[in-house]
């Protein structure tokens, strides 16, 4: 959920010295995966591609850098973020990172001041980094248990973790509405259940992952025939399921496209999946005040998984720009004004 390029808006950014360029590329050049990274600044003027907005507070707070991966959901919240911010009287900015392996760092030393993150994958990630690859997981599906878990890792890194909300972005599986309909289905416990044998289109590294296909067959006994790695809720993955091709996609919970693909969400009832609630990550020293975390707090208190849906919707299929739809949403739930 992280392949990122640093891009910075409007603020001059602080330099760490925890990577040199040269060490910045090898790095990214070897992770590949969820995770791998990159960090570098572009020109504020020139025409990226990407969202770079940002609140424009009067500063009267200090200023504050939200750090953003480079994917839909990731700009989005962190415009919510910016915009929240800056409506309390921040001078915010958005910078975006090339995966958790260097953002990471950057939060640690106030290069970053705060990041949207998801809370079982950042929690793995520090316990992989504190203990091993090879660590027992401490995340599961209990929010509080895993929030818990994160603060007891993060802590002493100098980084604070806040509220968890319910607005939660895992990984998820989806089927036709026609092959739902046809077979009474509304639960992965449904299919496992009908016997059926199915195909499933995700990411080639589905047949080892205990979120995937083991976790699929263990804990639902589903037949999964096949694993057709067309990648984790990419076009070619929801069009396979579209037109018969396979029968399963492995998709995201707050993809706002499915209807778009004539899919929809089979209900991980029996909680396979991690919690992966989205929620602040600040450094303590320049981002830690109770000022900072009330203002952050409510938003998440309001965010839900439907509300990420929508906003994901209105950006990728509307292409509406990512600080219009979280400006048009913070309006709206009256978080700032208009």
């Amino acid at each position: 959920m992280d392949t990122q390029t640093v891009k910075s808006t409007r603020t001059t950014i602080r330099r760490a010295p925890f990577a040199t360029a040269a060490a910045a590329v090898t790095l990214a050049l070897a992770l590949t995966a969820c995770g791998g990274d990159s960090l570098e600044e572009s020109d504020p003027g020139s025409d990226t591609g990407s969202e770079t907005g940002s609140g424009d507070g009067d500063g009267d707070r200090g200023s504050l850098i939200v750090g953003s991966a480079d994917f839909t959901e990731a700009t989005i919240t962190a415009e919510l973020y910016a915009q929240i911010l800056a409506d309390a009287g921040y001078d915010t900015s958005i910078t975006t990172v090339r995966g958790r392996e260097l953002y990471e760092p950057a939060l640690e030393s106030g290069e970053i001041d705060i990041v949207p993150e998801y809370l079982a994958t950042m929690t793995e990630f520090l316990n992989r980094d504190e203990n091993g690859p090879d660590a027992e997981a401490v995340a599961s599906s209990d929010a509080d248990e895993t929030r818990d878990a994160l603060v007891e890792l993060a802590e002493p890194r100098g980084l604070k973790v806040l509220d968890v909300g319910d607005a939660v972005n895992q990984n998820a599986f989806a089927v036709s509405e026609e092959f739902a309909d046809e077979h009474g289905l509304s639960t992965l416990t449904d299919l496992g259940e009908s016997g059926l044998p199915v195909t499933l289109a995700a990411g080639e590294d589905c047949v080892e992952r205990p979120f995937c296909q083991p976790g699929l067959e263990d804990v639902y006994g589903i037949d999964i025939t096949e694993v057709d790695p067309k990648g984790v809720g990419t076009a070619q993955t929801k069009q396979s399921v579209q037109n018969g091709t396979n029968e399963l996609a492995l998709v995201t919970t707050t993809d706002g496209t499915l209807p778009d693909f004539g899919l929809v969400l089979l209900d991980d009832d029996q909680n396979l999946q991690q919690a992966d609630n989205i929620l602040p990550v600040v450094n303590a020293d320049s981002a830690g005040d109770d000022e900072i975390a009330e203002v952050l707090n409510k938003l998440t208190a309001t965010l839900t998984t439907e509300d990420l849906v929508e906003l994901n919707r209105q950006v990728d299929a509307e292409r509406v720009r990512a600080a219009d739809a979280a400006r048009d949403y913070l309006v709206d739930k009256g978080l700032i004004d208009g």
